[in-house]
Formats: C-alpha cells, structure tokens, sequence
C-alpha cells in the first residue's frame, strides 16, 4: 500500500503547497475505509499530541472529497461525510432500488437494528432508547410538541437556544395559549453555578418544561446540563436537551448528564450522511412522550414510535455505521483535542489585536471546535461576505442582540494553512478595514 512517504515523493507538488504540507483531495488516492482506519491505528501518542502531528491529520483529511479551492469554516452547519460513508450510502441505496419493497424493507430496514446497537453502546445507553431521526431539529419538536401543556403553562428556555426551537413553542403559544419565557445567559459563560441560577430565577409556579442547548450553536458556548437538569428534576420540570452540536465534538457519554432525553444531528460532528439525526430518551420517560407523527398504541413503550415517519430511505441510516467506525477510527479524544487545538491555532493569534472580541470561552470545559469572533468597528455580515467574495472562505454571522461575530468552525479535514488564510484575511482587515 502506498504511504505517504511514497505518495509526496510520487508527486510534484507547486512551492506554496509543498511549503505548507499535503493539500490534496482524496480523488488522488482511493483507498477504503478500512485501510483509512488501519493507518490511522497506527499512530501512537497522547492525543494533546496526536492534535499536532500534521502527518495523522493527513491522513484524515484524504477520507474526504472537500473542495480545496475555498475553505470551509461551517462544520457546524453541516459536514461532509468521509468519501467511504458516501459510497455505502449510494451502495444501499443502489440495491434498494433493485425492489424497494423487498430489498429496502424486508433486507435492510431490519439492520438499522444493528446500527442502534453501536450507537447506544458508543454513548452508554441502551439501544431501546435510542431512534433514528432525520435531524436535531425533528428529534427536538419531537419533545416540544410530544409534553401535554395547559393554556397558562409557561416554558422557559434562553435568548441564545436555536431559532427553530423558539418557532416551535412561538407556535404552541399562538396555537395553546401557553407562554414562553427566555432568560439572557452571560457571553462567555464560565461560571456554571451563575448559569444554573439564571434558569431558576427564571422558573416560576407555572413551569412545565425547559429547553436548554448542550451547546449553543452561536458561540459553541457548552452549558451545564447535568447541573441544570439536576435543578429542575427537584422542582418537576422536564428538561428538553438540544445536543446538535455536542454529539461526536466532544467526549462525554449520555449517562454522565443525568437527563430524560437527548437530541442530535448525525451530519455535524459524527459526518453521517445529510439527513440523518438521533432521539435518546429515557426508557421509563418513552410512553409519556407522545411521537411528532402518530404511532399505535401498542408502541407507546416502544422507541421506535419516534421513527415512524411513513417511507424512508434505508440507505441513509446504515451508513451511519461507516460514519462511527470512522469517529471510532480517530479516537474521540484526539478528535476533540484536534478541535480546539484548531480552534486556538486562529483566536489566540487575533486574540493579539485589540479590536478582537472573542465571544467564546477558551477554558477547558466551556467549548471546544466551534467560536466566535468580532472586529470592533466591523459589519460581521459584510465581513462574512468580504472573506467569502474575496477569499471564498465560508464563515457564519450571527447577529444577535447580545453580541455579533462570525462563527468558526473549522473540522478534522481542515489544514493549518487554510487556518492561517483565514487568520491572514481576518489581519488584514483588522489593519485596514472593509474596501468601500
């Protein structure tokens, strides 16, 4: 098998690039998945380590078929999946089509079965408490509309959760006569007892539910769940959980929070095919959450009530395997440390400016691939558009009544060097401001 070693010396590669290291897309090798994970179970080291050992990075990024010709800093909208996750899902989806009747109900739908076994057993849980849904957003209505409430009920959640979200309960309130409340959380949150107070100050005696993101898509800011759940289970309230950042970012398992349920994207983090997302909910919470579609009543204990959405696809959510095995493959550890170390790479070198605004924690705990940046005296939209019409480096702007900034999230297939064009841009303006 062709190394890299044996790869760079094949090849000739223009002065910029051979400066900066591979930057090559995976079309110039095809390799399987399996090899893929071979080599990298060979590197060895500690993942603080492994976070800067561009070489097995390399190899990461040779999984993908991005376009090297802009750079993406929107992981955290989301990703593309690893070229073997795509092929699996177009091989499934190809022999589904040979009879879907037959091949996609009766020969594969039964082994997504098998695919809920390894995701339960990667995050701690038990497969019967865990569904396939399309993504966070259909996971998260799911619970907000699946709690009874009363007209005067009210639910509270933060002016930072995600807009969907809060479009969501705007509609129950309009359609129930139920009301919602939302505090302000501090930006940065680094103290967690300071957050956990927010959310009780903000209950009252007509709380019946609370949503709260485990991070907060605007910053990467990660809240206290365990903490806040814990405050509320005292008081009766439910917690609803929006993890569609958090799942595969990060480590932690679903236990270790202590909450009722869970909810994520498979294609942010994990680099599962687009369209794929997971509901865990506490076994003995199933049947009292009614389904976003409506399911028999033989299935009120069952989790998969939760997919039963009329046809879908197969392919999509078996290839959620390939997917795993390839988080499995780069080791949660290093993938977060990776990601941070990626994120620090670019905020502590503008952090060096004075008109930088950071409006995310770079302690342990608080965050980790995903942040966001603020020029003072700059518009962040016509910055957002300058970095891509000029650069084609994607960026988000959020715009937010607390604060604004772009958001940066940079992902595993992401190479120092595009990290220092965006750095490179981001200086140029700081000197000397947008073109008019």
């Amino acid at each position: 098998m062709l190394n890299r070693r044996d790869f760079l010396g094949a090849i000739t590669l223009p002065p910029a690039l051979a400066t900066a290291g591979l930057r090559l897309s995976p079309p110039y090798l095809n390799r399987t998945g399996a090899e893929i994970v071979d080599d990298l179970a060979r590197y060895r080291g500690t993942a603080s380590a492994i976070a800067r050992d561009e070489d097995f990075w390399v190899e990461v990024a040779r999984a993908f078929t991005v376009d090297r010709t802009l750079v993406n800093l929107n992981n955290g909208g989301v990703s593309p999946s690893p070229a073997w996750v795509q092929d699996a899902m177009k091989r499934h989806l190809d022999y589904s089509n040979l009879a879907p009747s037959y091949t996609m109900w009766d020969i594969l739908e039964p082994q997504r079965e098998s695919v809920r076994k390894r995701m339960a057993r990667e995050w701690g849980v038990d497969p019967e408490e865990v569904a396939f849904t399309r993504n966070a957003s259909e996971s998260l209505q799911t619970c907000q509309f699946g709690y009874d409430l009363e007209p005067g009920d009210e639910i509270l959640t933060s002016t930072q959760d995600y807009g969907r979200m809060i479009t969501t309960f705007e509609q129950r309130e309009r359609r129930e006569g139920v009301v919602l409340k939302q505090i302000e959380l501090p930006v940065p949150a680094e103290d967690v007892a300071e957050v956990v107070r927010r959310f009780e100050e903000g209950i009252t005696d007509r709380t019946r539910l609370i949503l709260m993101c485990h991070m907060i898509n605007l910053t990467g800011q990660i809240l206290p769940v365990k903490e806040v759940v814990a405050m509320a289970r005292a008081r009766g309230i439910p917690v609803i959980v929006d993890g569609a950042h958090a799942l595969a970012h990060f480590r932690f398992t679903l236990p270790e929070l202590e909450c009722d349920n869970y909810s994520t994207s498979l294609h942010k983090w994990l680099f599962a095919p687009h369209g794929t997302g997971l509901l865990w909910v506490r076994r003995d919470q199933i049947a009292d959450l009614w389904p976003l579609m409506a399911a028999p009543e033989r299935m009120d204990d069952d989790i998969r009530k939760f997919e039963e959405i009329g046809t879908h696809p197969a392919a999509n959510y078996l290839a959620i395997a390939e997917a795993l095995t390839f988080h499995q493959g780069i080791g949660a550890d290093r993938k977060e440390e990776r990601l941070i170390y990626l994120r620090n790479y670019w905020a502590e070198r503008l952090l060096e400016h004075d008109r930088v605004r950071l409006h995310t924690s770079l302690k342990e705990g608080f965050a980790c691939g995903i942040a966001t940046v603020e020029v003072e005296g700059i518009d962040t939209s016509e910055l957002r558009d300058w970095l891509w019409g000029e650069h084609r480096i994607l960026t988000v702007a959020i715009n937010h009544a607390q604060f604004t900034g772009l958001r940066v999230s940079p992902s595993v297939y992401s190479t120092l060097e595009e990290i220092d064009r965006f750095s490179e841009a981001m200086e140029q303006v700081i000197r000397n401001g947008l073109p008019s």
